[in-house]
């Protein structure tokens, strides 16, 4: 797994592309990580809009964002677009948790993927 010292992006990318069905490219001006080409699970933005933050923003569970963003609001927060519907901004300039960050974009992407690419990540 990814170490403090790994560059975020190549942390996100070897996280991300671990899993079945996915591809990258750029979205926005931003990486951005897609299950069979189609759906977004998770974008990866250096300073976007100069907010000074290097993040992933990614879906998350119903009520997660609120909880996430009150219990600890230096690591995460409710990104400008996707807030709104439920999305989580995840600072990985804040001494990133690489094994937490593993799960939370598992999360995010079995909240997006169908159940035939489910059943690909479950066997």
């Amino acid at each position: 797994m990814a170490t403090a010292a790994t560059d975020p992006l190549t942390a996100i990318r070897e996280i991300c592309l671990a899993l079945p069905e996915t591809s990258e490219r750029l979205s926005h001006g931003s990486p951005t990580f897609f299950i069979q080409e189609k759906k977004t699970f998770c974008t990866f933005h250096n300073d976007h809009h100069d907010d000074g933050r290097v993040a992933v923003w990614c879906p998350a569970p119903p009520g997660a964002q609120e909880q996430m963003v009150e219990a600890e609001p230096e690591r995460f927060f409710r990104p400008p677009y996707v807030g709104h519907r439920g999305w989580i901004g995840v600072r990985l300039d804040v001494d990133p948790d690489w094994d937490e960050m593993a799960g939370i974009i598992d999360e995010a992407f079995r909240l997006v993927a169908p159940k035939t690419v489910l059943k690909l990540l479950d066997d």
